[in-house]
C-alpha cells in the first residue's frame, strides 16, 4: 500500500474527523463536496492521483462494454449536485453515480436531513431526492469529460406533482429523455425505484407497477447499460418477484441496496435512532441484508443480471465479501464519512492482497466464489 494512503487514513480518523464531527452533517457535506469540486478543477487532482491511486490490471473489468478501472464506486445519494465527477478518479474510485436526479428540482425534505449515528456506524438520511433538477444538472455537465465511468441516477420527482402511477412514470421518462439527449458522456444509467424518503403512496415494488415503468423507460434509445437500485426491506419472495420482472427486460443489472428502514435492526442503537423520528439509515445497518440479497440475486439471476453491491462497506474485507457473494462492482458512501476520502484507494490495495491470498489472478474470478454457480431465471 502506498505510504500516503496509510498516512491519510490515520490523519483523517485521528485529526480531521473529530473536528468535522463537531459540525452539522449536512453543512460538512456541503463543505467537502465544494472542496472536491475545487480540487477537480485544478492540477491538484493529478497530485492526489499519483499519491493515492492504485492501478492494476487485476482490478480492471469491462462490463456491458463499459471499462471499469477498478470495482469501487461512489453510490448515488452523495453527489446529488454533480460536483465530484472530476475528482473521483484521483482518490481511487473506478466509477461514480451522480444524483438521484429528478425531472423537476427539489429542495429536500424538512430538516434534519442528515445525521451521524456513530455507535451504529451509520448515517441518518432524509434528503428525499434533493437535487437541482435534470435540466440544470445536465447543463452543468454538457462540456465535461469523464476519466472513469460516471452514471446518472434518475428517480421520481418528490413533489406534489406526480400523483398517480401513470404520472410518475411520465415524470421519470421525461428525465431519462433529457439525459439521453445530453452530450454529457455518461457511462451508465441508474433507475432508483427504492428511495424510502419520498412523499406520496406511489410504489414501483409491485410487479405490475415495475413492469409498467420498465416498459416505458426501455422504449427509449438508452444505448448505455441500465441498473436498477433495489430496496433491502422486502422479503426474499418480494425481491424475487421484482427480479423476475427486471430479468424479463433488457436491463443489465441491479444494485443491492438502499437504506435500512427497520429501526429495530440489531445493528442500530436505539438511543441514536430516537434522535431522528423520520428518515432511514445507511452504513453498517444495511450490510447484512445487502449481502443476503446479493447472494440471492446471484444464485437465481447471476447469468442474466450484473450485481452491484452497496451497503456497509468500510474496508477491503467488506467489499471483498460482497464480491465473493456475487457482486461484480461495489459502491459506498458512509464509509467515506467514517474512514476518510482515501478509502477507495485503500480498498483497492486491500483487494489485491486478498486476491493473491485466495489464489485469484483477476477480480472477476472472485465474483460469486462463495455462492456456487450463477443461475439463469
Amino acid at each position: 500500500m502506498k505510504p500516503l494512503i496509510s498516512f491519510s487514513s490515520a490523519f483523517y480518523q485521528n485529526v480531521l474527523r473529530p473536528g468535522l464531527f463537531r459540525f452539522d452533517s449536512e453543512r460538512v457535506h456541503g463543505w467537502l463536496t465544494s472542496l472536491g469540486e475545487a480540487i477537480g478543477r485544478t492540477s491538484a487532482k493529478n497530485i492526489l492521483a499519483v499519491a493515492l491511486c492504485v492501478e492494476d490490471p487485476r482490478l480492471e473489468q469491462i462490463i456491458h462494454g463499459v471499462p471499469f478501472p477498478n470495482p469501487i464506486g461512489l453510490a448515488a445519494g452523495f453527489d446529488y449536485e454533480a460536483r465530484l465527477t472530476q475528482v473521483l478518479p484521483s482518490i481511487g474510485f473506478g466509477f461514480g453515480t451522480i444524483g438521484t436526479i429528478t425531472s423537476q428540482p427539489y429542495e429536500g425534505n424538512e430538516y434534519p436531513r442528515l445525521g451521524r449515528l456513530i455507535k451504529s456506524r451509520s448515517l441518518f438520511v432524509n434528503k428525499g431526492f434533493k437535487n437541482h433538477g435534470i435540466h440544470k444538472t445536465l447543463a452543468k455537465l454538457s462540456d465535461y469529460k469523464f476519466q472513469i465511468p460516471i452514471g446518472i441516477s434518475i428517480g421520481k420527482t418528490n413533489t406534489s406533482g406526480p400523483e398517480t402511477q401513470a404520472e410518475a412514470v411520465k415524470d421519470i421518462v421525461s428525465a431519462f429523455r433529457e439525459a439521453i439527449a445530453s452530450p454529457a458522456p455518461f457511462g451508465y444509467y441508474e433507475l432508483n425505484v427504492s428511495c424510502p424518503n419520498l412523499s406520496g403512496n406511489i410504489s414501483f415494488y409491485p410487479p405490475e407497477n415495475l413492469r409498467e415503468l420498465l416498459r416505458a423507460v426501455l422504449t427509449l434509445p438508452l444505448r448505455k447499460p441500465l441498473f436498477i437500485k433495489m430496496p433491502i426491506e422486502k422479503n426474499d419472495k418480494e425481491i424475487l418477484g421484482m427480479l423476475k420482472v427486471i430479468a424479463s427486460f433488457p436491463v443489465q443489472g441491479v444494485i443491492f441496496g438502499n437504506l435500512q428502514r427497520n429501526r429495530q435492526d440489531p445493528a442500530l442503537h436505539p438511543e441514536e435512532t430516537a434522535k431522528y423520528p423520520a428518515g432511514n439509515f445507511s452504513g453498517k445497518p444495511t450490510e447484512k441484508r445487502s449481502n443476503e440479497l446479493i447472494r440471492l440475486a446471484y444464485a437465481r439471476f447471476g447469468k442474466k443480471l450484473t450485481i452491484i453491491g452497496c451497503g456497509g462497506v468500510f474496508s477491503a474485507e467488506d467489499a471483498y465479501r460482497k464480491i465473493r457473494l456475487g457482486a461484480s462492482l461495489v459502491e459506498l458512501i458512509t464509509g467515506l464519512v467514517y474512514m476518510g476520502p482515501q478509502l477507495p484507494a485503500e480498498i483497492n490495495a486491500g483487494l489485491l492482497t486478498l486476491l493473491k491470498k485466495d489464489g485469484f489472478s483477476h477480480i472477476s474470478e472472485a465474483v460469486g466464489a462463495d455462492n456456487g454457480s450463477a443461475s439463469s431465471p
